[in-house]
């Protein structure tokens, strides 16, 4: 016969514990230091060291690629007799000049990544006998946009930054690596139909 539970509090029949055991806050303190244990500040500093390091090699690593690359682009340009850059510039109106760089790191960012990339595409041109004429006229275009870029780091020098030279000096580079894109291909077309006859 069921009892109303009502009627069995009333009675306090059952031996109901008002609040926890003294010791109870000591263990669960206790468990929660093993669980989960405090890390000290010295395991962070060792791993954000090493990772400096991490950096510090990733931009050794940047750096001597961008050496080789210009290395080889200036042996490329003895060979072929064509100046790429004009070096009879003074250097102090070339130090003087703002780049994509002086104004911000992101955009350094993309200015780095297009110049590199246009370098290491004028490394991997091959120029055979029959293609050193396309070879030319692309070389004079890309000494034109050179000059471009030059105008435009003059602006910029004089101006000041600003949405329009900024774009203009990132689609002038956009325009170079493909414009140097179109060299290959056509290279290779040329170099095809050379080995078809």
């Amino acid at each position: 016969m069921g009892q109303d539970i009502k009627d069995l509090l009333k009675n306090d029949q059952l031996h109901i514990q008002k609040g926890l055991p003294d010791e109870h806050e000591a263990r669960f303190l206790q468990w929660l230091e093993e669980a989960l244990p405090i890390v000290s500040p010295n395991k962070t500093t060792k791993k954000g060291s090493f990772f400096n390091f991490k950096v510090a090699a990733a931009v050794i690593i940047l750096v001597t690629i961008g050496a080789l690359m210009f290395q080889q682009l200036q042996e490329k340009a003895q060979v072929t007799n064509t100046t790429i850059v004009d070096t009879e510039t003074n250097n102090k109106k070339s130090s003087s000049l703002k780049s994509l760089g002086d104004i911000s790191p992101d955009l350094k960012k993309i200015e780095d990544y297009y110049v590199a990339n246009i370098n290491y595409e004028l490394t991997q041109v091959e120029v055979s006998q029959a293609g050193k004429q396309l070879f030319d006229s692309y070389m004079e275009k890309l000494s034109q946009l050179n000059e471009e870029q030059k105008v435009l780091q003059q602006e910029l020098t004089d101006i000041g930054p600003n949405e329009q030279t900024i774009n203009a000096m990132i689609d002038n580079l956009q325009f170079r690596l493909k414009l140097l894109y179109q060299l290959k291909e056509k290279l290779n077309e040329l170099k095809q139909s050379e080995n078809e006859v």
